[in-house]
């Protein structure tokens, strides 16, 4: 399996019938030796049992937008498998995109700009606003935060008591440590102010300035990233992806370096869990 996960960046497995978290884990198990724990987290999540979460909590009437797992850490999977517990009513795909090809629909002169100075990723951690700080780094103590950012070259700043604020230079593309392949892996489009829907995005900024939003992302120096490549980005993923609609007790196994995943809005009940295995790191 790993030769055709390889090749095609995901492989769905089909009528095994695995069933709750129990099933789910057992799969996991004869995956990799290595399940992850969902650590500097980004979105909501529900962990079930050990090394099993649910997909993000997130309202079922909004898009997740594409993105690969964790990109902007120093740390993170080598792979994201989901398993259907309960198919939506409607929609609730998990559309992808190959990672590989969004890279090669890009113009040189776009992947030159963010090779050369990566991709800034600017958080707020704000009570009421945004996920916790205590949320993101799974801790009630600030010490542990500021220790945990310290050694993932994460810059913090309190800019009161509560609020939290961070920044951290990471590169736009990465190489598979297996097949050297170059690819897209990265969440400035996920993450860049943009990328909200048009009221959400007009009403924070009404309430605050732009340096205190939950999350944006710019160019590593801090210069903003122009609005026709922040289209340039999205007429690349949207040309790349492809998805399929869920059955219950379907896994989906994806090389979370070379293919980004996202989550369509729903009806109805709908239930992903998913877990996450094989770290690496910096380097890679």
């Amino acid at each position: 399996m790993d030769d055709l996960a390889y090749r095609a960046g995901a492989v769905l497995m089909r009528g095994f019938d695995v069933r709750g978290a129990t099933g789910f884990r057992a799969v996991m198990d004869a995956i990799s030796p290595d399940v992850l724990t969902y650590g500097e987290r980004s979105s909501p999540r529900t962990e079930v049992s050990s090394g099993v979460y649910t997909s993000t909590d997130y309202p079922k009437d909004q898009h997740i937008l594409l993105h690969n797992e964790n990109s902007y850490t120093t740390h993170w999977p080598l792979r994201v498998v989901f398993a259907c517990d309960q198919p939506p009513g409607s929609g609730g795909r998990t559309p992808l995109a190959d990672s590989r090809k969004i890279l090669a629909r890009l113009s040189p002169a776009t992947v030159a700009k963010f090779e050369e100075r990566g991709i800034l990723y600017l958080r707020n951690y704000q009570p009421g606003i945004s996920l916790s700080w205590q949320v993101s780094f799974q801790t009630e103590l600030k010490e542990e935060a500021e220790s945990y950012c310290a050694a993932s070259d994460i810059a913090t700043e309190w800019v009161d008591d509560a609020h939290l604020r961070t920044s951290q230079v990471r590169p736009a593309i990465r190489c598979h440590p297996v097949t050297g392949e170059r690819s897209w892996f990265n969440h400035g489009m996920f993450f860049h102010i943009s990328s909200l829907p048009e009221d959400i995005r007009e009403g924070l900024l009404a309430l605050m300035p732009e340096k205190d939003l939950p999350y944006n992302t710019y160019y590593g120096d801090g210069s903003a990233i122009e609005a026709d490549t922040m289209t340039e980005l999205r007429a690349a993923y949207d040309a790349e992806t492809v998805g399929f609609d869920w059955e219950r007790g379907d896994v989906l196994l994806i090389e979370n370096m070379l293919t980004a995943h996202g989550r369509e809005p729903f009806d109805g009940e709908r239930r992903i869990l998913v877990s996450m295995s094989d770290p690496i790191g910096q380097g890679a």
